[in-house]
């Protein structure tokens, strides 16, 4: 605009001149000036930008940036953490930090920040097949516990339960550590060991548990054909292929006469949403409310079961304290919306929803967006569901695992002797006072049992003893178990 208006006014300076020296004068100065303008004002806006940038205020360079005050005292940690620390940081690191530390700072254990590196480890935990211990873990209130573990998993044989407190990992101490450094720890090569300490609740002292990892189960559905055609199906988990597996294992079922079924959800520490709506489908009818989602701004979007395939043989479902997310919202969606009886103990309690966020470098943030409400509205989180028939499993049941490699002897005393002491009570080989001290008593119930199990007759436990020992003792479990038998009782009488 500037450049038009000085050439308007040049127009009219020589009315003295003949037309056309006029205008060859008129273009000359035109042309003269132009150049010299443009000059002028290239040589001025690059002396501006130098002299913003030589003595300006750093905003003069954050063109088109929004400012973001809230982040003044982040900028200034890192920029005084680059400049002063006393070793080289990396960008990386410290950026890595400050989204961890967000994360943390709001006190949900389900949400957590992993870097490249542990967001792929994360995947292969949650794939088909990975390798490790097989148990679901949390952070809470500083310690990381067991959820529940897997199936047939080297956890669930080595006796750990639900609740149990890992203290250290091959004696490191994992107190106050997220879940995604102390799942790296604890994973690892098929054939490996691993030592943790465990503090069990109800239990003063601490034991310690090798476990020698392997491929975790990638089945999800376990059937079996009871008497009286009552068909038992368990459900470990909830993963692709669960829903798929399920109706397999119901048309299997079906086929050698199903009359009714026991729904064993006990010990599954939940999964995927997806395969929980599906399989809650199943046994709801349609137009009835599966669960709930309430979102930050208190919205709530209701979710109703669809037509299709549905189980319509008298149901029972076992839940206990490893049930947990997916599993409480088919427990909640069966009880409240088809009048399904859950049996067995209160469950873990876990009423969120998580969203996972990649960024473009493949690390993983994963927060809770919203939280799951029953049919009826009820809020589960940190509660559980209540069973409408309370049956506990016998004590023997909570026994902690015993490790194999470890001796027991003749004048050992010891928590160790005390627990191998009631599992020989629990397979009614009396080793006297049940007190810890592995007496004359203890020695003979040992010998006892060996002889029994033609093993050799050393009244010494270990190795081959001490795992037939727990073998007999989950056998006895599978066989008198009161849960299932209570589930029975309560289909005969419908």
């Amino acid at each position: 605009m500037k450049v038009v208006k000085t050439l308007e006014q040049d127009k009219s300076t020589d009315q003295s001149v003949t037309q056309e020296e006029n205008q060859t004068s008129y273009l000359k100065i035109k042309k003269f000036k132009f150049v010299m303008l443009l000059f002028f004002l290239v040589f001025a806006t690059a002396g501006i930008t130098t002299f913003a940038l030589a003595f300006g205020d750093e905003k003069a360079v954050n063109v088109g940036v929004t400012e973001r005050s809230e982040f003044k005292k982040l900028y200034e940690a890192y920029d005084k953490l680059n400049e002063n620390y006393y070793k080289d940081l990396k960008d990386e690191t410290l950026v890595n930090g400050a989204i961890n530390g967000m994360l943390e700072s709001v006190g949900d254990p389900y949400s957590d920040y992993m870097n490249e590196e542990e967001a792929k480890k994360f995947q292969e935990s949650i794939s088909s097949s990975f390798e490790g211990i097989g148990a679901e873990i949390q952070e809470k209130e500083g310690y990381v516990s067991i959820v529940s573990p897997i199936k047939g998993s080297p956890a669930e044989k080595a006796g750990l339960q639900p609740n149990d407190k890992i203290l250290k990992v091959d004696g490191k101490s994992i107190q106050g550590m997220s879940v995604t450094d102390a799942v790296l720890l604890i994973r690892g090569e098929k054939g490996t060991k691993v030592t943790l300490t465990i503090q069990r609740p109800g239990q003063e002292e601490s034991m310690e548990v090798t476990i020698t990892r392997d491929e975790i189960p990638i089945e999800t559905v376990y059937a079996e054909m009871k008497d009286n055609g009552v068909a038992e199906i368990q459900i470990t988990s909830f993963s692709e292929n669960t829903y798929k597996e399920l109706v397999n294992a119901l048309n299997e079922m079906q086929d050698k006469g199903m009359k009714k079924l026991v729904l064993d959800l006990r010990q599954n520490p939940g999964g995927l949403l997806d395969q929980a709506i599906k399989i809650s489908n199943l046994f709801v009818p349609e137009g009835e409310v599966l669960f709930q989602v309430e979102d930050n701004n208190g919205k709530v979007e209701k979710y109703v079961a669809e037509g299709g395939q549905k189980v319509t043989v008298p149901t029972a479902v076992l839940v206990d304290e490893g049930s947990a997310s997916a599993s409480e919202i088919l427990s909640s969606a069966v009880s409240e919306s088809n009048d399904i009886p859950l049996v067995g103990t209160k469950t873990f309690g876990k009423g969120t929803v998580q969203t996972a966020e990649e960024f473009e470098d493949g690390s993983n943030m994963k927060f809770t967006t919203a939280k799951w409400l029953t049919p009826k509205g009820n809020w589960i989180h940190e509660k559980g569901i209540n069973p409408d028939y309370e049956v506990k499993m016998p004590d023997y049941a909570q026994l902690p695992y015993i490790n194999p490699d470890k001796e027991l002897k003749e004048s050992d005393m010891s928590e160790t002797v005390k627990t191998a002491e009631q599992m020989l009570n629990a397979l009614e080989f009396n080793p006297g006072n049940v007190d810890g001290y592995y007496d004359e008593d203890t020695k003979a119930a040992v010998q006892q049992f060996q002889e029994k199990n033609k093993l050799e007759s050393t009244g010494i436990l270990k190795g081959e003893t001490t795992v037939k020992l727990m073998d007999q003792l989950r056998q006895k479990l599978k066989e008198n178990d009161p849960q299932f038998k209570k589930a029975v009782e309560v289909l005969n009488k419908q």
